[in-house]
């Protein structure tokens, strides 16, 4: 179990997909919970402390079945059967207006012998569909406590403690079938057929049989059929798609320059008179290392939390089940879910924020694959780049040039989804689209903030250390120098240790047209932030920065016999590869961290690896191909 031992027992939350499972852990453990990755695995769990039941409470991935088809899926059942000694209990929401569903995935619990408590969610669901389930009936039934609760409003919360209190001094167990669930031995259909038979008998125990449950049309249902329709249903997906692509990048964009200035300007101002004292190279390292770190962190902060809330709206309300039905068939190409559509779209704004969106995915190797595919879409901090380059070299069709960019960053992800799923996720089976779509729901912001807090507070602390010590990192290259004549923190860059080794780097780039230390040194700088590419080439060049991409001044003119030299006249054709370098080579460094966070360092760094070899091999053909047109 990923939980720190502790003298509290261990309690395993267990339900199908939008049963209110998250809601209802979200509510009890309020912000003492954290964001953890099963031992072995990128599936990730929540796991915090229940104080009202004296538990450490484990909220498991949602599974239909304990019979796995996904990675998450797997967890819960190793979780509940491999491992029910590390659990002292588990409670299980069962959906009242699809009771027979959820049945089936408590009597595979049955089967594995863990005490249990039953929780009865989406009461208010069922009465609009004319449904009404009985929980002491259910409890005879079943042979268990069953307690009605309402995850979104807390109604039922203080009888769901009383009854895990009460569970745990005296241990009740699920009546098993009689034939067994499948466990994964003997005859599979045998022990489905069986466990189906054992359905039906607790919903007839429970008086749920017949007109016990009536079909009765609701909003949800007359809204679905004019939303679910391609030609209604497309227009407003995309509509969804552009005011989440316009959330993160302008509506965040002046938050973020908020907190920037604060961190950098007010911060810094402060530290910088506190250390005016002390030598120049301390100075530098505290302020230009350590905090620049912290504030590229915390500048992300604003970024993360709206696409947080703005993900956990569309998941709270119920309306991105109904997108990742639009959208599965486009996505289908991929072997990846219709929700998949998101996060893609994010990454074209920024891939931070689209990384994190990939936890809408229900399948852990569907958020690693779409995760390795985010980087390759140009987010708006690479525009800079092209339109300053674009601007010199293609002064008459820059629009032109920028747009087949993005048309080649589209072809990337195509491109590189297709070579995955026949590689290393062969193994990656897209089952039939099959999706229980909930009811709509108006969102509650309680949940939504604790979510937003809990998710932010990791990506801070995790994510964060990461940048702010490879920052410092950067600052030392930059500071020391690596030929005599130069104090620390007093050196040209091309004197610094970073500039030889820019110097280094610069002939492995010389097949691509630009074999120049100021284009390597800037590349390696975007390693950190795209957006300061331009203004590393500056600093290079001793001109200044443009404040306007389109308008490059001095610093164009550098550019200009740069790559008019490097690339033996072909300059126009050198800029050209070096903008697709830009394009597929490796995403800022907070997406890198977040890349370690969500998928492990291994995969991040054979991602990065896979990039730079991408992106090289692209630059290089089209400066070998566009030299000769």
């Amino acid at each position: 179990m990923p939980v720190a031992p502790t003298s509290r027992p261990t309690v395993a939350l267990v339900g199908s997909p939008n049963v209110g499972k998250s809601t209802l852990f979200n509510r009890v453990t309020g912000a003492r919970q954290r964001v953890v990755n099963a031992p072995g695995t990128t599936v990730e769990l929540a796991t915090g402390v229940w104080r009202a039941a004296d538990v450490d409470l484990v909220d498991l991935p949602g599974a239909y079945s304990l019979l796995a088809r996904t990675p998450d899926e797997q967890v819960t059942a190793d979780t509940v059967g491999g491992a029910a000694h590390d659990l002292a209990l588990v409670v299980v929401l069962v959906d009242a207006s699809a009771v027979e569903r959820s049945l089936y995935l408590v009597g595979q619990l049955a089967h594995a012998g863990v005490p249990a408590v039953v929780g009865l969610t989406m009461r208010d669901v069922a009465a609009a569909r004319g449904l009404h389930v009985e929980p002491g009936a259910l409890a005879r039934a079943l042979g268990v406590p069953v307690v009605g609760v309402d995850p979104r409003t807390g109604a039922g919360v203080p009888a769901l403690v009383m009854a895990v209190r009460a569970a745990l001094t005296a241990p009740q167990h699920l009546t098993p079938p009689r034939a067994g669930a499948s466990d994964g031995a003997g005859d599979v259909w045998a022990d489905a057929e069986g466990l189906f038979a054992w359905v039906q008998q607790v919903c007839a125990r429970a008086g749920l049989t017949g007109d016990a449950r009536p079909a009765v049309r609701t909003w949800s249902d007359r809204i679905d059929e004019v939303l679910l329709r391609p030609w209604i249903g497309l227009p407003v997906l995309l509509a969804v798609m552009w005011a989440l692509f316009e959330l993160v990048t302008v509506a965040a964009a002046p938050l973020m320059d908020a907190v920037d200035g604060v961190v950098n300007g007010w911060l810094g101002g402060v530290l910088r008179t506190v250390l005016d004292p002390a030598p120049d190279w301390v100075g530098g390292f505290v302020l230009d290392g350590v905090v620049a770190g912290v504030a590229t962190v915390l500048s992300f902060v604003p970024l993360m939390a709206l696409m947080f809330v703005a993900v956990a709206l569309l998941e709270d309300s119920g309306y991105l089940a109904r997108a990742a039905f639009v959208a599965d068939r486009a996505m289908a190409a991929l072997g990846l879910d219709g929700r998949a559509v998101l996060p893609l779209v994010v990454g074209f704004g920024c891939n931070l924020p689209a990384l994190s969106a990939t936890r809408v995915l229900p399948d852990a190797r569907q958020r690693l694959l779409t995760g390795l595919l985010i980087p390759l879409t140009s987010c708006t901090a690479r525009l800079t780049v092209y339109l300053m380059l674009a601007a010199v070299f293609f002064p008459d069709s820059a629009g032109l040039a920028v747009l087949g960019l993005y048309v080649v960053s589209a072809l990337l992800v195509v491109g590189a989804g297709v070579l995955l799923r026949r590689t290393a996720f062969r193994d990656l089976r897209r089952e039939p689209f099959v999706l229980a779509l909930p009811a709509y729901q108006r969102p509650r912001l309680t949940s939504i903030a604790t979510t937003t807090w809990v998710r932010v507070r990791s990506f801070v602390t995790k994510a964060g250390s990461i940048v702010v010590a490879t920052l410092s990192v950067v600052w030392l290259l930059m500071a020391v120098p690596a030929t005599p004549g130069h104090t620390v923190a007093d050196v040209p860059v091309e004197d610094s240790v970073y500039g030889r080794v820019a110097e280094s780097v610069a002939p492995v780039l010389a097949p691509a047209g630009f074999d120049d230390w100021h284009a390597s040194a800037a590349l390696m700088t975007g390693f950190v932030a795209k957006e300061v590419v331009v203004g590393s080439m500056a600093q290079t060049y001793a001109v200044a920065e443009p404040e306007d991409p389109t308008r490059p001044g001095d610093l164009g003119a550098q550019l200009r016999a740069t790559f008019d030299r490097t690339s033996g006249g072909a300059g126009a054709a050198a800029a050209l590869a070096f903008m697709v370098f830009v394009l597929a080579y490796t995403p800022c460094l907070a997406t890198l961290a977040e890349q370690v966070r969500l998928f492990g360092a291994r995969w991040t760094a054979s991602a990065v690896a896979a990039q730079l070899v991408l992106a090289w091999v692209l630059a290089v053909a089209v400066f070998q191909v566009g030299r000769l047109l």
